[in-house]
């Protein structure tokens, strides 16, 4: 079974940062685009960011300019760097596959004014 791991959330005060992570298997990190999806308390759920394969990058132009998708191949793993964090970014974040309809378990991220 397919599985992609999330760590790195956390509770910081708006200004700060945090790095989330996914891991996956090589074979479907080297393979497919991955991304990130976020969801607020009574809120739909809504991209983020996604990286290709080959690392083409497309990100939400609500955290362009703040926030870095990136990916390392020799760890297999996918980072979303959040600079500059406001109290709107708090959600539980998920890393995603969407090719093959793989969710990370999601991972908490509070900003507090």
């Amino acid at each position: 079974q397919v599985q992609a791991v999330e760590s790195g959330g956390g509770l910081v005060q708006a200004g700060e940062s945090l790095r989330l992570s996914c891991a996956t298997a090589e074979f479907i990190f080297r393979s497919f685009e991955m991304g990130w999806h976020r969801q607020a308390p009574g809120k739909e759920r809504e991209l983020v960011a996604m990286i290709s394969s080959g690392g083409s990058v497309n990100v939400a132009p609500s955290v362009k300019g703040r926030f870095t998708i990136s990916r390392d191949n020799a760890k297999n793993t996918m980072y979303l760097q959040m600079n500059s964090l406001k109290p709107e970014d708090t959600a539980v974040y998920y890393c995603n596959i969407p090719r093959i309809n793989v969710w990370g378990q999601g991972t908490q991220v509070t900003v507090s004014s």
